[in-house]
């Protein structure tokens, strides 16, 4: 069986621990998408991380934790990561790297770095992680795979094709120092020493798994709005953030996805450029972004202050149809126990138009936020483990939210931890 962990809205929900808690009982974590262009952020008995490009059941010894074909994979990064877990004393967990992923090339993340730079003031906020160019390269078919490490002559061959190409950009449009393949070939054979002891065809690994009844967990990066498709586009992400993309990225079929977690934080917040309906500013988001998640709303992977805002109803509930949601885990409830009324955005005003559908980004622009305000609750809720003891407005928080987007409020995150969970049986039944 597989169950998917995605998120509803511009990322940084809180997959990371959701995904963390549900591995105890998981065989295999699967990487999907996506680069290291965002991160997870996990607080167990080890500590406090951020992972980039390892799925988050790594701090599990009994979970295979596997990167999926459709990872942007970022090779130093990988293993600047696994560094990183062993030396503050997690165990060297067990990966296996699909031959078919991707490999982001050094220059790719130059080419990230100079594009912002021309664009200056309509840049698209990127992390710099080469994400962009990685997938433009991916789709225009010169990208490289982990098994092409492994046939000497032909990547020497594409290598001195690709660079021909790549330096008339960087002469005539970016006016930056040229490619050498030469160089790039010793670099690439750095990568093959890392990642020659992981690769294997990974989609065969896991079709034999589900075949010998095997609990697989698919993790996403990002969430709905960033979707190419479906998202705030242009400033959206280049791979699709979807569950139903996880039988692609993942190499299964699509009929053993059967659980689809959609994490959805109590409010709002993103990184990066986009339309942001129910953003604040100002001292209000300040004192929400300091008491924000654990230690703040500062990226995972930039450090930088995350945009905040009120729960989106609107937003939310486009987020958990397109990832056919059959279970919301609502995140960080905690957070909000400072408020004397938490405001709540129900729907768009758009020309005078009231709407809860979610729009194309260019009536997105013009939209306003329809505001209703709850009554808080004022207390902390940390270290609750039983719905019905939650305060009465907390409980009237989840349960009117749960009935503007229609999917089932299940998981209820009221703290940083591993243990800091409540489960819940919904009385709503999933909205198709």
């Amino acid at each position: 069986m597989i169950k998917a962990i995605v998120g509803a809205n511009w990322g940084d929900e809180g997959k990371g621990k959701i995904t963390d808690m549900l591995a105890k009982e998981a065989d295999i974590v699967v990487r999907f998408q996506g680069g290291a262009n965002a991160g997870h952020t996990i607080v167990n008995n080890y500590g406090k991380f951020a992972l980039h490009t390892l799925p988050s059941g790594v701090f599990y010894s009994h979970i295979v934790s596997v990167i999926g074909n459709g990872v942007a994979l970022n090779i130093p990064v990988l293993f600047k990561e696994l560094n990183e877990l062993t030396s503050k004393g997690v165990p060297m967990p067990k990966i296996l790297i699909s031959d078919r992923a991707q490999m982001v090339m050094p220059y790719h993340i130059l080419f990230d770095k100079y594009e912002e730079e021309r664009l200056g003031g309509k840049s698209f906020g990127s992390t710099k992680s080469g994400i962009a160019p990685f997938y433009s390269d991916k789709y225009a078919k010169t990208g490289f795979q982990v098994h092409e490490l492994f046939d000497d002559d032909a990547l020497r061959t594409k290598l001195a094709e690709v660079c021909d190409t790549k330096n008339v950009l960087l002469e005539h449009l970016y006016h930056k120092p040229l490619l050498d393949p030469e160089e790039l070939y010793a670099e690439l054979m750095e990568y093959k020493k890392m990642v020659e002891p992981y690769v294997c065809d990974t989609a065969l690994y896991l079709w034999n798994a589900l075949k010998e009844g095997k609990e697989i967990l698919l993790e996403g990066q990002l969430g709905t709005l960033k979707d190419p498709d479906h998202g705030i586009y242009p400033m959206v992400t280049s791979s699709s953030t979807l569950a139903s993309y996880g039988a692609i990225g993942a190499g299964v079929p699509p009929y053993e996805i059967k659980k689809i977690i959609t994490v959805n934080k109590a409010y709002s917040s993103a990184v990066g450029a986009g339309e942001f309906v129910s953003e604040i500013f100002g001292d209000e988001a300040e004192e929400l972004r300091r008491r924000g998640g654990d230690g703040g709303e500062y990226g995972a992977t930039t450090g930088r202050p995350r945009r905040v805002g009120w729960y989106d109803c609107v937003a939310s509930k486009y987020g958990c149809r397109l990832q056919g949601t059959t279970d919301v885990a609502f995140t960080v409830l905690d957070v909000l126990g400072y408020l004397d009324e938490i405001p709540v955005c129900v729907a768009y005003d758009i020309d005078g138009e009231i709407t809860k559908e979610f729009p194309t980004t260019c009536l997105l622009a013009k939209a306003k936020p329809v505001i209703e305000k709850l009554p808080g609750w004022k207390c902390d809720i940390r270290g609750i483990k039983n719905y019905e003891e939650l305060p009465e407005n907390c409980r009237r928080y989840i349960e009117f939210i749960e009935k503007e987007i229609g999917f089932p409020i299940t998981m209820i995150s009221n703290g940083p931890g591993r243990d800091d969970i409540i489960y819940r049986e919904s009385p709503i039944k999933a909205g198709f």
